[in-house]
């Protein structure tokens, strides 16, 4: 529906975002136009999937302006009948002229806004999301309303600026059959009974949260609040068959995790962190902000080790990706790498270090078995034109290698200091790789350009062939980069092992795509050559005796 049919282009008055970077993604940027706020109010009902919702949008206009986009899925018969359809668009009570098409509504609001100006817009909408709300029955057979954002889909239930870009503050108004609980992002403002079988809840989140991260649950739900750490309470939302399974499952490790995080990193943003189990996220975990959501398969009663690490990790995402998070989706690694490694850095903490090397030692054969198929394959792409497909497993394992050889490299105490110093520039806002290079650079007063070009912006793995011998002098160890493409700097470990169980470890500074050798002086007899012995290289290799 439109109020009226424009002549202009939709995205006639978009511009390129101004930051520095060679690399984009598809989304139309306009950091003319900043969203402070969305104030969302929904009402969801059992008596069809129709969801009926007003968006109040508070914008300030950086630059002067007359227009206003937002993304939004049309109701259309290629979604057969599903979508939203815009009912009114408003402005102080004024009504406003707006077209709806190719998933977008573009708004006039009758006059210029000034550079600096704030201006609250209200839009009223209805219809059945394709995606992005999952409405329908849980394993149990009740009646469910998840949100299941991943990366851009939350355009298909709620009018916003989707793109990671675009930080805001929120509040959930949704009204509901009052049979049932309302999860949301922050911390709960409201929740009453209207009189009449619905009830009302109002959640506030005051911290500026990219659109991904909105999240809504509505459902029979059992809840407990498990832990207070720091004066953040920590809850448990299951269904509620799985009261008694789901509060002992979620009961850890959670506020250890936010004391871990706290102390490395720096501040939790939120005021509370609420683990919810969620029929909008089948296969693992998201980190919703404030919210983690977690699949119905993740209560088991037992604490399964498996669904313990996804806990951690998207709790580590409330860190990486959600307090900072990446500007445009070409650095997603920025989130997905950083969650990944956080999370063996705590498994090292609570378990112990041989299962931190086990999870790199099983990241590294995933990354290893990804390049086999798909060795040009970077980090950071220079474009992505897919925002529903952004990530892969390489943003995790890879990102996660790549940061943990960053770390080998500069050492534990300047690496731990960069990040800090990274987190507190960015916290609650957007960054890029470049940010967490000239970080990292100034806490370690190295030069990371080569290693930033050869680990992120290129593709590839090194492939090492070595071989090595032993004379009157000692052991000499030899080896050469064989890959086809890409080449590397790199720092190798060898050990040398002797015959009465002593070792020796020496270390082969390898220049870009070249060979190196390094002599291990001996008189004893050498049995075996290890390479890597330290778990501190990406890389696959092959080493022969002469």
């Amino acid at each position: 529906m439109m109020s009226r049919i424009f002549s202009f282009l939709l995205v006639c008055f978009l511009v390129v975002g101004t930051q520095a970077q060679d690399y984009s993604d598809s989304y139309p940027i306009n950091p003319g136009v900043d969203v402070i706020g969305y104030v969302f109010e929904l009402e969801v009902t059992d008596v069809d999937d129709v969801i009926h919702g007003t968006t109040t949008l508070d914008v300030r206009f950086v630059e002067a302006g007359s227009r206003l986009r937002l993304d939004l899925i049309n109701r259309s018969e290629e979604l057969e009948g599903k979508g939203m359809v815009v009912q009114g668009v408003e402005s102080g009570g004024v009504a406003l002229d707006f077209a709806h098409a190719d998933n977008a509504v573009v708004i006039d609001l009758g006059r210029e806004a000034e550079a600096g100006e704030r201006v609250k817009v209200q839009v009223h909408y209805q219809g059945i999301p394709a995606t992005g709300l999952i409405i329908g029955p849980n394993k149990y057979g009740d009646r469910t309303f998840f949100s299941d954002n991943w990366s851009s889909k939350v355009r298909n239930w709620l009018p916003v600026v989707d793109h990671p870009s675009e930080k805001a503050m929120t509040e959930m108004r949704v009204i509901a059959p009052s049979k049932y609980q309302v999860a949301s992002n922050g911390t709960l403002a409201e929740h009453s009974d209207l009189g009449d079988g619905r009830r009302m809840t109002h959640w506030k989140n005051p911290v500026p949260t990219a659109p991904w991260l909105y999240f809504v649950g509505v459902a029979q739900m059992a809840v407990e609040v498990v832990d207070v750490w720091n004066g953040v309470p920590v809850e448990t939302w299951v269904y509620w068959q799985d009261r008694d399974a789901g509060f002992y499952d979620f009961a850890e490790p959670s506020a250890k995790v936010l004391a871990y995080y706290s102390d490395l990193i720096g501040p939790y943003v939120n005021d509370r962190l609420a683990n919810i189990v969620s029929n909008g996220t089948p296969g693992g975990g998201m980190e919703a902000a404030s919210t983690p959501a977690y699949s119905d398969q993740s209560v088991s009663g037992n604490r399964e080790r498996r669904w313990q690490h996804v806990i951690i990790h998207e709790i580590a995402h409330q860190w990486f990706g959600n307090a900072v998070t990446e500007y445009y989706w070409n650095d997603v690694w920025l989130s997905e790498g950083f969650a990944t490694y956080y999370t063996l850095l705590f498994r090292e903490h609570l378990y112990g270090h041989d299962d931190f090397i086990a999870g790199l030692h099983q990241s590294r054969q995933r990354v290893i078995s990804f390049y086999e198929n798909d060795y040009d394959f970077a980090l950071v792409r220079p474009y992505i034109e897919d925002l529903n497909n952004v990530s892969g497993a390489m943003m995790y394992q890879k990102g996660a290698w790549t940061l943990h050889m960053l770390r080998e490299k500069m050492g534990v105490e300047a690496y731990n200091a960069g990040i800090r110093a990274y987190y507190a520039e960015f916290i609650n806002k957007n960054a890029q790789t470049a940010d967490l290079r000239r970080h990292m650079e100034a806490a370690s007063g190295m030069d990371l350009e080569q290693f930033f070009a050869q680990w992120v912006f290129q593709g590839g793995i090194p492939h090492l062939e070595g071989s090595w011998q032993q004379d009157e002098d000692g052991v000499e160890v030899n080896f050469s980069q064989v890959q086809e493409t890409y080449e590397f700097e790199l720092t190798v470990d060898v050990e040398v092992v002797f015959e009465d169980g002593s070792s020796a470890i020496a270390t082969i500074e390898m220049p870009i795509g070249g060979s190196a050798q390094v002599l291990v002086p001996t008189e004893s007899k050498a049995t075996e050559v290890r390479i890597d012995p330290k778990t501190r290289l990406l890389a696959t290799w092959s080493l022969e005796q002469k």
